[in-house]
């Protein structure tokens, strides 16, 4: 049996330590919480993209002035392997992959490729008036043919990144269904 000193130890344990005793567990603020970081982030998550074009109809042309959009397309192909920009020859996808950087440096660049965006990014800043060590806002989108290989990409868009543009898009088909398959998504 426990002496006198001993039981009244214990009743001073019991006591300190009654205040961390928890009696119930109030669920409430929890599911609360996550009710609401459910609620905001469907709310907040991207849909994806518009609903295609149903068949049979024509969406009107909308013009002001200049597009409201503009862009360089960079085309890779293979069906006549050639690199062009806004549909302009610059060079063939064989002398693009075997061409070997004038600056050490940079080996990825490719000089002809290089020369032909740096003049059309000079030509950009040249009719906005900006300076030519600023890089451009125009967006570059590359249209790869699915045949390409990844280092010659690789080379594209350090090329491109060096050349001056800092908004670059890669434009590839979207595989939604038959409506979608014709309508190029940028990525």
């Amino acid at each position: 049996m426990p002496s006198r000193a001993q039981h009244a130890r214990e009743l001073r344990r019991i006591q300190q330590f009654a205040k961390f005793r928890m009696v119930e567990l109030n669920l409430v603020p929890l599911v609360d919480t996550f009710v609401s970081i459910v609620f905001f982030s469907l709310a907040t998550a991207t849909i994806g993209e518009m609903t295609p074009v149903a068949n049979g109809v024509t969406l009107p042309i909308s013009q002001v002035g200049s597009p409201a959009r503009q862009e360089l397309t960079l085309a890779i192909g293979s069906a006549p392997p050639n690199i062009t920009i806004n549909g302009h020859q610059v060079m063939s996808v064989q002398q693009a992959a075997l061409a070997r950087s004038d600056n050490p440096g940079q080996p990825l660049v490719v000089p002809a490729l290089y020369s032909a965006l740096k003049a059309s990014a000079d030509s950009i800043r040249q009719l906005k008036g900006t300076p030519t060590d600023q890089s451009v806002d125009v967006p570059l989108a590359i249209q790869g043919d699915r045949s390409m290989r990844y280092d010659l990409l690789s080379r594209v868009l350090q090329t491109a990144r060096l050349a001056g543009f800092r908004n670059i898009t890669l434009q590839v088909h979207r595989s939604g269904g038959p409506a979608d398959a014709a309508a190029p998504s940028t990525t």
